[in-house]
Protein backbone atom coordinates (compact mmCIF):
# COMPACT_ATOMS: atom_id res chain seq x y z
CA UNK A 1 0.00 0.00 0.00
CA UNK A 2 1.55 3.36 -0.41
CA UNK A 3 0.35 7.29 -0.01
CA UNK A 4 1.49 10.50 -1.43
CA UNK A 5 2.32 13.60 0.05
CA UNK A 6 3.50 16.98 -1.26
CA UNK A 7 7.05 17.40 -0.79
CA UNK A 8 6.59 20.74 0.78
CA UNK A 9 10.13 20.87 2.77
CA UNK A 10 11.81 21.75 -0.80
CA UNK A 11 9.27 24.21 -2.07
CA UNK A 12 8.49 21.60 -5.13
CA UNK A 13 4.92 21.32 -5.81
CA UNK A 14 5.97 17.13 -7.46
CA UNK A 15 4.17 14.80 -5.43
CA UNK A 16 6.52 12.69 -3.49
CA UNK A 17 5.27 8.72 -3.07
CA UNK A 18 6.19 6.89 0.22
CA UNK A 19 4.89 3.57 1.66
CA UNK A 20 2.79 3.41 4.68
CA UNK A 21 6.18 2.60 6.10
CA UNK A 22 7.88 5.25 5.65
CA UNK A 23 5.04 7.65 6.52
CA UNK A 24 4.72 5.78 10.16
CA UNK A 25 8.47 6.21 10.81
CA UNK A 26 8.59 9.52 9.61
CA UNK A 27 5.70 10.76 12.08
CA UNK A 28 6.73 8.19 15.07
CA UNK A 29 10.43 9.71 14.47
CA UNK A 30 9.08 13.62 14.43
CA UNK A 31 10.75 14.20 11.15
CA UNK A 32 7.88 14.18 8.94
CA UNK A 33 8.05 17.35 6.28
CA UNK A 34 5.42 16.01 3.94
CA UNK A 35 2.26 17.45 5.90
CA UNK A 36 2.17 20.86 7.00
CA UNK A 37 -0.12 22.06 10.25
CA UNK A 38 -2.44 24.32 7.79
CA UNK A 39 -3.04 21.53 5.36
CA UNK A 40 -6.36 19.88 5.42
CA UNK A 41 -6.21 17.00 8.03
CA UNK A 42 -7.60 14.49 4.49
CA UNK A 43 -4.06 14.94 3.35
CA UNK A 44 -3.11 12.49 5.80
CA UNK A 45 -4.93 9.60 4.80
CA UNK A 46 -4.19 5.51 4.76
CA UNK A 47 -4.79 3.26 2.18
CA UNK A 48 -4.51 0.36 4.75
CA UNK A 49 -8.59 -1.83 3.82
CA UNK A 50 -11.03 -0.76 6.54
CA UNK A 51 -13.02 -3.15 7.93
CA UNK A 52 -16.87 -3.73 7.65
CA UNK A 53 -18.73 -2.18 10.71
CA UNK A 54 -21.96 -4.16 9.40
CA UNK A 55 -23.10 -6.82 11.74
CA UNK A 56 -25.78 -9.30 9.63
CA UNK A 57 -28.56 -10.52 12.44
CA UNK A 58 -29.62 -13.98 11.97
CA UNK A 59 -32.56 -15.36 10.47
CA UNK A 60 -35.63 -14.49 11.70
CA UNK A 61 -38.00 -13.95 9.39
CA UNK A 62 -39.90 -17.36 8.03
CA UNK A 63 -38.65 -17.92 4.61
CA UNK A 64 -41.37 -17.59 2.22
CA UNK A 65 -42.82 -19.36 -0.83
CA UNK A 66 -42.20 -16.16 -2.53
CA UNK A 67 -39.55 -14.97 -5.09
CA UNK A 68 -37.85 -11.60 -5.97
CA UNK A 69 -36.72 -11.11 -9.04
CA UNK A 70 -34.70 -8.63 -11.42
CA UNK A 71 -32.35 -7.72 -13.77
CA UNK A 72 -28.52 -5.64 -13.66
CA UNK A 73 -28.66 -2.96 -15.97
CA UNK A 74 -27.65 0.88 -16.66
CA UNK A 75 -23.49 -0.32 -16.07
CA UNK A 76 -21.51 -2.06 -13.61
CA UNK A 77 -22.19 1.63 -11.74
CA UNK A 78 -25.94 0.49 -11.12
CA UNK A 79 -25.54 -2.74 -10.35
CA UNK A 80 -24.28 -2.81 -6.53
CA UNK A 81 -27.33 -0.70 -5.77
CA UNK A 82 -29.77 -3.02 -7.82
CA UNK A 83 -28.12 -5.93 -5.83
CA UNK A 84 -28.27 -4.16 -2.79
CA UNK A 85 -32.17 -3.69 -3.08
CA UNK A 86 -33.35 -6.95 -4.04
CA UNK A 87 -31.31 -8.01 -0.84
CA UNK A 88 -32.70 -5.80 1.63
CA UNK A 89 -36.44 -6.89 -0.23
CA UNK A 90 -36.08 -10.14 -0.13
CA UNK A 91 -34.50 -10.39 3.50
CA UNK A 92 -37.53 -8.41 4.78
CA UNK A 93 -40.06 -10.54 2.92
CA UNK A 94 -38.26 -13.56 3.76
CA UNK A 95 -38.58 -14.26 0.01
CA UNK A 96 -36.21 -16.52 -1.97
CA UNK A 97 -34.11 -14.40 -4.36
CA UNK A 98 -33.22 -15.42 -8.41
CA UNK A 99 -30.18 -14.74 -9.97
CA UNK A 100 -30.30 -12.06 -11.93
CA UNK A 101 -29.33 -11.76 -15.15
CA UNK A 102 -27.40 -8.68 -17.16
CA UNK A 103 -29.13 -6.48 -19.65
CA UNK A 104 -26.87 -4.74 -22.33
CA UNK A 105 -26.71 -1.24 -24.18
CA UNK A 106 -29.27 -3.07 -26.90
CA UNK A 107 -32.79 -3.85 -26.43
CA UNK A 108 -33.08 -7.40 -26.14
CA UNK A 109 -29.71 -8.10 -25.12
CA UNK A 110 -28.84 -9.96 -21.96
CA UNK A 111 -25.76 -12.25 -20.37
CA UNK A 112 -26.08 -14.90 -17.55
CA UNK A 113 -24.91 -13.32 -14.41
CA UNK A 114 -21.53 -15.90 -14.61
CA UNK A 115 -20.58 -13.97 -17.96
CA UNK A 116 -19.37 -10.83 -15.65
CA UNK A 117 -19.55 -11.98 -11.90
CA UNK A 118 -18.15 -14.82 -9.53
CA UNK A 119 -21.66 -16.92 -8.58
CA UNK A 120 -20.02 -18.99 -6.10
CA UNK A 121 -19.19 -15.49 -4.55
CA UNK A 122 -22.18 -14.35 -4.77
CA UNK A 123 -24.11 -16.85 -3.55
CA UNK A 124 -21.85 -17.28 -0.77
CA UNK A 125 -21.77 -14.06 0.73
CA UNK A 126 -25.30 -14.19 0.98
CA UNK A 127 -25.71 -17.27 2.91
CA UNK A 128 -27.70 -16.65 6.19
CA UNK A 129 -28.91 -13.82 4.56
CA UNK A 130 -31.15 -14.79 1.67
CA UNK A 131 -31.15 -17.86 -0.43
CA UNK A 132 -30.79 -17.71 -3.73
CA UNK A 133 -32.11 -19.74 -6.39
CA UNK A 134 -29.17 -19.92 -9.51
CA UNK A 135 -31.76 -20.41 -11.91
CA UNK A 136 -35.50 -19.57 -12.32
CA UNK A 137 -37.60 -22.28 -10.44
CA UNK A 138 -40.16 -24.48 -12.89
CA UNK A 139 -42.69 -23.57 -10.72
CA UNK A 140 -42.65 -19.95 -11.61
CA UNK A 141 -40.91 -20.66 -15.05
CA UNK A 142 -44.83 -19.94 -16.93
CA UNK A 143 -45.96 -17.34 -14.02
CA UNK A 144 -45.60 -13.60 -15.00
CA UNK A 145 -43.82 -11.77 -12.04
CA UNK A 146 -45.15 -8.49 -10.67
CA UNK A 147 -43.47 -5.51 -11.53
CA UNK A 148 -42.76 -3.38 -8.71
CA UNK A 149 -40.32 -0.04 -8.82
CA UNK A 150 -38.47 0.88 -6.20
CA UNK A 151 -36.47 3.69 -4.83
CA UNK A 152 -32.29 3.59 -4.76
CA UNK A 153 -31.84 2.27 -1.16
CA UNK A 154 -35.21 1.28 -0.63
CA UNK A 155 -35.97 1.50 3.06
CA UNK A 156 -38.04 -0.67 5.40
CA UNK A 157 -40.78 2.05 5.79
CA UNK A 158 -41.26 1.52 2.23
CA UNK A 159 -41.32 -2.44 1.78
CA UNK A 160 -43.61 -2.81 4.48
CA UNK A 161 -46.23 -0.05 3.50
CA UNK A 162 -45.64 -0.11 -0.08
CA UNK A 163 -44.50 -3.66 -1.17
CA UNK A 164 -45.20 -5.94 1.57
CA UNK A 165 -49.05 -5.72 0.60
CA UNK A 166 -48.26 -6.23 -3.22
CA UNK A 167 -46.32 -9.39 -1.95
CA UNK A 168 -48.72 -11.22 0.11
CA UNK A 169 -51.07 -11.66 -3.17
CA UNK A 170 -48.55 -11.76 -5.46
CA UNK A 171 -45.88 -14.25 -4.06
CA UNK A 172 -42.98 -13.41 -6.84
CA UNK A 173 -42.21 -9.72 -8.06
CA UNK A 174 -39.67 -8.68 -10.44
CA UNK A 175 -37.62 -5.00 -8.79
CA UNK A 176 -36.77 -2.08 -10.99
CA UNK A 177 -34.81 0.23 -9.10
CA UNK A 178 -35.00 3.57 -10.40
CA UNK A 179 -32.26 6.23 -9.22
CA UNK A 180 -33.18 10.07 -8.68
CA UNK A 181 -29.86 11.66 -8.30
CA UNK A 182 -26.20 10.80 -9.79
CA UNK A 183 -24.41 10.65 -6.18
CA UNK A 184 -25.01 8.03 -3.04
CA UNK A 185 -24.58 10.57 -0.50
CA UNK A 186 -25.00 9.13 3.15
CA UNK A 187 -29.07 9.32 4.18
CA UNK A 188 -30.38 7.78 7.69
CA UNK A 189 -31.42 4.19 7.82
CA UNK A 190 -32.31 1.49 10.36
CA UNK A 191 -28.89 -0.35 11.15
CA UNK A 192 -30.66 -3.59 9.86
CA UNK A 193 -31.15 -2.15 6.45
CA UNK A 194 -27.78 -0.80 6.21
CA UNK A 195 -26.05 -3.53 7.42
CA UNK A 196 -28.14 -5.61 4.46
CA UNK A 197 -27.01 -2.32 1.88
CA UNK A 198 -23.36 -2.90 3.22
CA UNK A 199 -23.20 -6.34 2.74
CA UNK A 200 -24.77 -6.49 -0.45
CA UNK A 201 -22.88 -3.51 -2.11
CA UNK A 202 -19.85 -4.29 -1.15
CA UNK A 203 -19.04 -7.57 -0.12
CA UNK A 204 -20.96 -9.36 -2.65
CA UNK A 205 -19.72 -8.75 -6.63
CA UNK A 206 -16.36 -9.88 -8.31
CA UNK A 207 -15.71 -10.82 -11.72
CA UNK A 208 -15.53 -13.71 -13.09
CA UNK A 209 -12.33 -15.12 -13.33
CA UNK A 210 -11.11 -14.48 -17.44
CA UNK A 211 -12.46 -11.16 -16.63
CA UNK A 212 -10.44 -10.23 -13.90
CA UNK A 213 -7.31 -11.73 -15.17
CA UNK A 214 -7.95 -9.35 -17.91
CA UNK A 215 -8.02 -6.66 -15.81
CA UNK A 216 -5.03 -7.79 -13.56
CA UNK A 217 -2.92 -8.02 -16.53
CA UNK A 218 -4.22 -4.03 -17.87
CA UNK A 219 -3.27 -2.81 -14.63
CA UNK A 220 -0.09 -4.98 -14.57
CA UNK A 221 0.55 -2.73 -18.40
CA UNK A 222 -0.17 0.77 -16.89
CA UNK A 223 2.49 0.02 -13.91
CA UNK A 224 5.03 -1.11 -15.48
CA UNK A 225 4.51 2.23 -17.72
CA UNK A 226 4.63 4.22 -14.81
CA UNK A 227 8.10 2.52 -13.33
CA UNK A 228 9.93 5.84 -13.03
CA UNK A 229 6.75 6.47 -10.25
CA UNK A 230 7.34 2.97 -8.97
CA UNK A 231 4.43 1.47 -11.01
CA UNK A 232 1.40 3.76 -9.77
CA UNK A 233 -0.67 5.04 -12.07
CA UNK A 234 -4.16 7.44 -12.85
CA UNK A 235 -7.02 5.93 -14.20
CA UNK A 236 -9.49 9.14 -15.55
CA UNK A 237 -12.65 8.61 -16.29
CA UNK A 238 -13.19 10.86 -19.62
CA UNK A 239 -15.54 9.96 -22.59
CA UNK A 240 -16.54 11.97 -25.53
CA UNK A 241 -20.14 11.23 -25.01
CA UNK A 242 -20.05 12.08 -21.74
CA UNK A 243 -19.06 15.48 -22.54
CA UNK A 244 -21.48 15.68 -25.07
CA UNK A 245 -24.71 15.23 -22.39
CA UNK A 246 -26.28 18.43 -21.63
CA UNK A 247 -25.38 18.79 -18.10
CA UNK A 248 -21.34 19.30 -19.28
CA UNK A 249 -22.52 22.32 -21.92
CA UNK A 250 -20.99 25.52 -20.90
CA UNK A 251 -24.11 27.62 -20.84
CA UNK A 252 -26.09 25.08 -18.02
CA UNK A 253 -25.95 26.75 -14.59
CA UNK A 254 -24.15 23.91 -12.30
CA UNK A 255 -21.75 23.93 -9.03
CA UNK A 256 -19.65 20.80 -10.88
CA UNK A 257 -18.50 21.36 -14.72
CA UNK A 258 -16.80 19.09 -16.91
CA UNK A 259 -13.43 18.82 -18.47
CA UNK A 260 -11.96 17.83 -22.10
CA UNK A 261 -8.82 16.16 -21.88
CA UNK A 262 -6.42 19.44 -22.40
CA UNK A 263 -7.97 20.49 -19.10
CA UNK A 264 -7.22 17.38 -17.32
CA UNK A 265 -3.67 17.52 -18.55
CA UNK A 266 -3.12 20.67 -17.20
CA UNK A 267 -5.14 19.95 -13.65
CA UNK A 268 -2.60 16.57 -13.04
CA UNK A 269 0.12 19.02 -14.11
CA UNK A 270 -1.09 21.87 -11.59
CA UNK A 271 -1.13 19.36 -8.55
CA UNK A 272 2.53 17.83 -9.08
CA UNK A 273 2.12 14.62 -11.19
CA UNK A 274 5.07 13.93 -12.49
CA UNK A 275 5.02 13.70 -17.05
CA UNK A 276 6.02 10.25 -16.72
CA UNK A 277 2.73 9.38 -14.70
CA UNK A 278 0.99 6.66 -16.19
CA UNK A 279 -2.37 7.65 -17.13
CA UNK A 280 -5.44 5.57 -18.31
CA UNK A 281 -8.04 6.75 -19.93
CA UNK A 282 -12.06 5.13 -19.76
CA UNK A 283 -12.70 6.76 -23.53
CA UNK A 284 -12.80 3.97 -25.96
CA UNK A 285 -10.38 4.53 -28.86
CA UNK A 286 -7.58 7.02 -29.69
CA UNK A 287 -9.18 10.51 -30.92
CA UNK A 288 -7.10 13.62 -31.69
CA UNK A 289 -8.27 15.49 -29.12
CA UNK A 290 -6.65 13.65 -26.64
CA UNK A 291 -3.42 14.47 -28.01
CA UNK A 292 -3.47 17.36 -25.84
CA UNK A 293 -3.60 15.47 -23.02
CA UNK A 294 -0.65 13.12 -24.54
CA UNK A 295 1.21 16.05 -25.08
CA UNK A 296 1.79 16.87 -21.25
CA UNK A 297 1.75 13.23 -20.05
CA UNK A 298 3.31 10.98 -22.38
CA UNK A 299 2.31 7.52 -20.53
CA UNK A 300 -1.60 8.32 -21.65
CA UNK A 301 -3.45 5.29 -22.55
CA UNK A 302 -6.92 4.17 -23.46
CA UNK A 303 -7.56 0.17 -22.80
CA UNK A 304 -7.31 -0.07 -26.59
CA UNK A 305 -3.52 0.23 -26.52
CA UNK A 306 -3.43 -2.04 -23.37
CA UNK A 307 -5.69 -5.03 -23.75
CA UNK A 308 -3.43 -8.15 -24.57
CA UNK A 309 -3.60 -8.90 -28.22
CA UNK A 310 -4.94 -12.38 -27.69
CA UNK A 311 -7.84 -11.11 -26.06
CA UNK A 312 -8.98 -8.53 -28.18
CA UNK A 313 -11.59 -10.25 -30.20
CA UNK A 314 -13.06 -11.74 -27.15
CA UNK A 315 -13.07 -8.19 -25.14
CA UNK A 316 -13.15 -5.49 -27.62
CA UNK A 317 -14.97 -6.95 -30.71
CA UNK A 318 -18.06 -5.90 -31.64
CA UNK A 319 -19.70 -9.18 -29.63
CA UNK A 320 -17.34 -8.03 -26.27
CA UNK A 321 -18.64 -4.06 -26.35
CA UNK A 322 -20.44 -4.85 -23.15
CA UNK A 323 -16.97 -6.01 -21.28
CA UNK A 324 -15.66 -2.54 -21.58
CA UNK A 325 -17.72 -0.82 -19.44
CA UNK A 326 -16.64 -3.76 -16.42
CA UNK A 327 -12.91 -3.41 -17.64
CA UNK A 328 -13.14 0.73 -17.03
CA UNK A 329 -15.25 0.10 -13.71
CA UNK A 330 -12.83 -1.96 -12.36
CA UNK A 331 -9.34 -0.27 -13.34
CA UNK A 332 -10.87 3.04 -12.03
CA UNK A 333 -11.73 1.26 -8.80
CA UNK A 334 -8.24 -0.16 -8.21
CA UNK A 335 -5.61 2.45 -9.53
CA UNK A 336 -3.32 4.71 -7.16
CA UNK A 337 -5.26 7.61 -8.05
CA UNK A 338 -9.19 8.46 -9.50
CA UNK A 339 -9.98 11.83 -11.17
CA UNK A 340 -13.06 11.92 -12.73
CA UNK A 341 -14.23 14.29 -15.99
CA UNK A 342 -17.12 15.67 -14.81
CA UNK A 343 -19.94 14.45 -12.50
CA UNK A 344 -21.75 11.18 -13.07
CA UNK A 345 -23.20 7.94 -11.26
CA UNK A 346 -20.22 6.03 -12.48
CA UNK A 347 -17.67 8.64 -10.30
CA UNK A 348 -20.22 7.94 -7.28
CA UNK A 349 -19.84 4.25 -7.33
CA UNK A 350 -16.19 3.95 -7.67
CA UNK A 351 -15.57 6.25 -5.11
CA UNK A 352 -17.52 3.97 -2.94
CA UNK A 353 -15.79 0.91 -4.07
CA UNK A 354 -12.27 2.92 -3.39
CA UNK A 355 -13.67 3.97 0.15
CA UNK A 356 -14.16 -0.16 0.35
CA UNK A 357 -10.71 -0.90 -0.33
CA UNK A 358 -8.88 2.29 1.48
CA UNK A 359 -7.92 3.81 -1.65
CA UNK A 360 -9.17 7.56 -0.87
CA UNK A 361 -7.39 9.21 -3.21
CA UNK A 362 -9.79 10.89 -5.55
CA UNK A 363 -9.09 14.72 -7.08
CA UNK A 364 -11.91 16.23 -8.64
CA UNK A 365 -10.58 19.34 -11.13
CA UNK A 366 -12.04 22.88 -9.82
CA UNK A 367 -11.55 26.31 -10.79
CA UNK A 368 -9.16 27.25 -8.29
CA UNK A 369 -5.60 28.69 -8.32
CA UNK A 370 -4.67 25.77 -5.36
CA UNK A 371 -1.42 23.83 -6.52
CA UNK A 372 -2.08 21.83 -3.39
CA UNK A 373 -3.79 18.13 -4.14
CA UNK A 374 -5.51 18.13 -1.53
CA UNK A 375 -7.17 20.69 -1.77
CA UNK A 376 -8.74 18.64 -4.67
CA UNK A 377 -10.03 15.98 -2.75
CA UNK A 378 -13.32 14.90 -3.27
CA UNK A 379 -16.14 15.73 -1.11
CA UNK A 380 -17.40 11.94 -0.90
CA UNK A 381 -13.55 11.85 1.25
CA UNK A 382 -13.32 15.00 2.48
CA UNK A 383 -16.79 15.34 4.00
CA UNK A 384 -16.95 11.64 4.52
CA UNK A 385 -20.67 12.14 2.61
CA UNK A 386 -20.59 8.67 0.68
CA UNK A 387 -22.85 6.29 1.33
CA UNK A 388 -20.00 3.77 1.72
CA UNK A 389 -18.24 5.59 4.74
CA UNK A 390 -21.09 4.25 6.72
CA UNK A 391 -20.12 0.64 6.23
CA UNK A 392 -16.70 0.53 7.19
CA UNK A 393 -14.40 1.56 10.14
CA UNK A 394 -10.69 2.52 9.27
Amino acid sequence: MHEFYMNLSTGLKDIVWKSDDEVTDEVNNGTSTAISDDQPTQCKQHTRVPKPCWKIPSFKEKQSSGYILFSLYNGPEHHASQIANAVVVARHLGAKLVLPDIRGTKLGEKRDFGEIYDVKKFVASLDGVVQVAKVKPAEISSVKATAVRVPDRVSKDFITATIKPIFSTNKNLRLATYFDALSMENSKETVDSNAYQCLAAFGSLKLQSDLLELVDSMIGTLRSMSQKMGGRFVAVDLRFDMLGKKRCHKNVVSSERCYNAEEIGEFLNKIGFHKETAVYLTQTGWHGRLDLLRDIFPNTFTKDAIVPAYERAKFMGSEGREYEQFIDFNICSQSDVFVPAYPSRFYASVAGNRIASGKTQIFVPAEKTSEIANHYLSPYIARKSHFAHSCFCV
